[in-house]
């Protein structure tokens, strides 16, 4: 496993991460963790070194916990916990693959943190929009509102933006590219990690984004008025829909 190249992903719950590891896992130089009984079968859990994401709140809070953002000046950014880290997930991955796939949720925070670890690899960072994933998310989060988890979103985002600076090898994949050329987005993918092209698309799930805005839109509650917050959303490449009760 020492001579495999890792690709990590990450993106908040619900943005599309499973789906698209699933999918690069395809692949047939691509290593991924298969059948491990872990839910979602996610790396955080297969592991002694980081916390799950439970641990630090959850979907819809993890990322406001300080020790969720790891980096390279993390106490634990050593060549024993690469060693461990390793040893651990190799029990789980085809070692005549050249590339290990490893997709959890608070990768997001982390891509410094691997990166010191495991110099050379490949970052994929997963967005998608604020507000169908916080309408997503909500039916594991009922105490959350939609703008409780937008302003996370925002604040994980955020802070994903500023360590991009610190990233020699990021990519960022909008979900909504995905759903709109799949093939594209995974042939980019390939070229991005240095493998070569070959996956199985299949069928998705192409309406997903637009029943979750939909919903939003002609949904009560002034809770989640947004009007306020749109500026930090366009930050990152969104709108933030136009609510009407006549959708």
């Amino acid at each position: 496993m020492n001579d495999q190249r890792f690709l990590f992903m990450g993106g908040l719950h619900r943005s599309g991460t499973t789906l698209l590891a699933s999918l690069v896992g395809t692949n047939p130089q691509v290593a991924g963790f298969r059948q491990t009984g872990a839910p979602m079968d996610e790396g955080q859990y297969l592991q002694t070194v980081c916390p799950y994401d439970e641990q630090h709140g959850g979907p819809g809070r993890f990322a406001y916990t300080a020790e969720a953002h790891m980096t390279e000046h993390d106490a634990l950014a050593t060549s024993a916990t690469a060693r461990l880290l390793r040893e651990q997930w190799a029990r789980y991955l085809d070692p005549g693959r050249p590339t290990a796939l490893e997709k959890s949720p608070p990768n997001m925070l982390r891509f410094r943190f691997f990166g010191r670890l495991f110099p050379g690899s490949r970052f994929v960072l997963v967005v998608r929009h604020p507000v169908a994933v916080a309408m997503s998310t909500r039916k594991w989060t009922p105490a959350l509102t939609v703008r409780e988890l937008v302003l996370h979103w925002l604040h994980a985002y955020d802070l994903a933006a500023a360590d991009a600076a610190h990233l020699d090898h990021l990519l960022t994949v909008r979900y909504e590219e995905l759903m709109a050329d799949a093939p594209a987005v995974l042939d980019r993918i390939a070229a991005f990690a240095g493998i070569g092209s070959g996956f199985d698309v299949g069928d998705l799930d192409r309406g997903a984004d637009e029943r979750y805005l939909k919903a939003w839109r002609s949904g009560p509650g002034e809770a989640d008025d947004l009007g306020d917050l749109a500026g930090r959303i366009a930050a990152h490449g969104y709108d933030v829909p136009v609510r009407s009760t006549f959708v």
